[in-house]
């Protein structure tokens, strides 16, 4: 049983590290691009969003994973 909680616990942490870092980079580079060209915002914004979700459905199959086992 105790195995099972870290075995889950381990799962999640791995797979959030990756999207964690992800999202980081991704919001990072978005600024830094708005910060150069202002009126670009409205282009970068989407695609930022966008590249966020994915990002984060890493996290939600590693969830699924998790309450698999």
């Amino acid at each position: 049983m105790e195995l099972n909680t870290i075995a889950k616990a381990i799962v999640m942490a791995v797979g959030a590290v990756g999207p964690a870092i992800a999202i980081g980079m991704i919001g990072s580079k978005a600024m830094e691009s708005i910060g150069r060209n202002p009126e670009a915002a409205g282009k970068i914004l989407v695609p930022m969003l966008l590249a966020c979700a994915f990002a984060e459905a890493i996290a939600i199959y590693a969830l699924v994973i998790a309450f698999s086992i």
